[in-house]
C-alpha cells in the first residue's frame, strides 16, 4: 500500500489520537465495541471503515468525526 493511501493516513491519525490518551488499542476497542483485531487493521490502513465506525470512535475519543478525518497530508507529516 502506498503511504499517499487514505486508510493508511487515517489509521495514522486515530492511532496518533489514541495514543496522545495514553489508550491501548485493547482500551479503545472495549469503549468503543469495535473488535481489537479490526481496529489494529484500521490503525494499519488494512481496513476501509465504515462510516457509522467512524463516528462510534469520534463518540469514543469524545470527538467530532470530522476531526478523525482531518488527517495531515504526506507532506505535512515529513515536515
Amino acid at each position: 500500500m502506498h503511504s499517499l493511501d487514505p486508510r493508511i493516513q487515517f489509521g495514522k491519525h486515530l492511532a496518533r489520537l489514541r495514543r496522545q490518551r495514553g489508550w491501548s488499542q485493547e482500551h479503545l476497542a472495549l469503549e468503543s465495541g469495535l473488535a481489537r483485531s479490526y481496529l489494529g487493521g484500521v490503525e494499519r490502513g488494512q481496513r476501509n471503515i465504515a462510516l457509522l465506525n467512524i463516528c462510534r470512535l469520534a463518540e469514543t475519543l469524545g470527538l467530532p468525526p470530522s476531526e478523525l478525518l482531518n488527517f495531515p497530508s504526506s507532506e505535512e507529516q515529513s515536515s
